[in-house]
């Protein structure tokens, strides 16, 4: 079986990173149909937290699908997807307690934009350059990762701004991380003198951690401060945890990293083991002003997918999930730190728990999206997975799975330490 025999079957819309077609996964890796396996250290983009076909999530999935497999949450109730929302209002942060699911990050996103406005009764949104909230038109539009994804979409969804988050290729040259969060948050309040009055502005978007943006991560005074500009205005604060969150930085979410509460929170990815789920979660009360039909699905809250989140969380608790992501993730930062040293074209190591990524630079600083490939290139060619980040494309970002054993990451790390050897001496 050969990719090419059947791409005039699919759109050529959604790009492929690799002609690979995989059959089976088991852990951190993958098996193609011509049998050869390969280390995935992209896991569906950080979807499965626990590695592919884990055994409890897979017989959980098993069990409720000689049940039930879908009947429409809005029509009837599930056991499973109750379940779900009382595990998740467990492990959220303060009161950050009622949840509308959804299927996909995106649609989770729009979910989150339509609530926002639904209890202001505001219509601003302020989002981010470097963001990536997704690809349906609402999501797009507050979507500011790279211009290819609005491309040919204008006019899209009214009323949003965008400021810019406190990454270096957005700050003026030499800026410490301090000076990028102090230069940005004067940004935003420039954002709502010139451009969108505060009264009119519904919701403040970000990413706690931008994800691919590059896996940037904001000083813990820039988060402070544009949940206090929020609170000053009256202005509901959106984290966006759909990457960033259920565990891949050492807390619940990476917001509680900055000891910030957003107002409305999104959450996908990982919270159904890799069966495709999503959420929108906030207060009581300010989800009481998301009226009935006012939001809908068919799929969202399905029963399935939902048993498989149930096991999740208590694979997360039986296995210290978050205590490992800690430990695991210092010693990949460590070892990736060593690699930055050894090598120049590492310019960056950045992240937080298993949330890291390595930024190919040339010897000035300038970006190096041709040798990030090059690097993504000859890690393929020795079995193993990767995903480039940042705007220029000159990232890798490390998604394994959060129970991933020292062993495995050294396995990984010898093959990527061995393609970037063999890039180096060409510059």
């Amino acid at each position: 079986m050969k990719f090419d025999d059947y791409k005039e079957y699919l759109s050529p819309a959604l790009a492929k990173a690799t002609d690979l077609i995989v059959e089976k996964g088991q852990g951190c890796y993958i098996t193609t149909v011509d049998g050869e396996r390969y280390l995935d250290f992209v896991q569906g983009i950080a979807v499965n937290a626990l590695g592919h076909c884990y055994p409890p999530v897979v017989e959980a999935i098993k069990e409720q699908c000689g049940k039930l497999i879908d009947g429409s949450f809005n029509v009837m109730n599930f056991p499973t997807t109750l379940m779900l929302a009382k595990k998740l209002a467990a492990v959220t942060p303060g009161r950050l307690n009622s949840v509308f699911f959804s299927n996909g990050g995106a649609e989770s996103t729009d979910g989150a934009i339509k609530l926002a406005r639904a209890y202001t009764g505001r219509t601003g949104i302020i989002a981010f350059k470097g963001s990536f909230h997704g690809r349906t038109m609402g999501a797009v539009s507050v979507t500011g990762s790279n211009s290819k994804y609005r491309k040919y979409c204008e006019p899209m969804m009214g009323g949003v701004y965008f400021t810019p988050y406190p990454s270096r290729d957005l700050c003026p040259d030499r800026y410490n991380e301090e000076q990028r969060g102090a230069f940005c948050l004067k940004e935003l309040e420039n954002t709502l003198k010139y451009l969108a009055a505060p009264e009119t502005v519904a919701a403040v978007l970000m990413e706690p951690i931008q994800g691919e943006g590059g896996y940037v991560v904001p000083a813990k005074s820039f988060v402070k401060g544009v949940h206090d500009i929020c609170t000053k205005y009256g202005i509901l604060l959106i984290f966006d945890e759909i990457q960033s969150g259920y565990g891949r930085t050492g807390k619940m979410f990476a917001g509680e990293n900055f000891d910030i509460i957003p107002d409305i929170m999104t959450i996908g990815k990982a919270i159904a083991g890799g069966l495709p789920m999503s959420a929108v979660v906030s207060t009581p009360e300010i989800m009481e002003e998301w009226h009935a039909g006012m939001h809908g699905t068919t799929f969202g809250g399905n029963p399935v997918c939902a048993a498989a989140g149930c096991e999740v969380l208590r694979q997360f608790e039986a296995l210290h999930i978050l205590e490992h992501v800690r430990e695991a993730g210092a010693y990949l930062q460590n070892r990736l730190m060593e690699l930055k040293e050894k090598y120049p074209i590492i310019y960056d190591v950045r992240g937080l728990g298993l949330m890291l990524a390595c930024e190919f630079s040339y010897a000035d600083g300038t970006p190096a999206g041709d040798i990030c490939r090059a690097v993504q290139r000859i890690c393929l060619e020795n079995h193993m997975l990767t995903l480039s980040c940042g705007v220029e494309g000159n990232g890798i970002r490390f998604a394994a799975p959060l129970n991933v054993t020292i062993d495995t990451l050294d396995e990984g790390l010898r093959i990527f330490e061995k393609a970037v050897a063999a890039v180096q001496p060409v510059l």
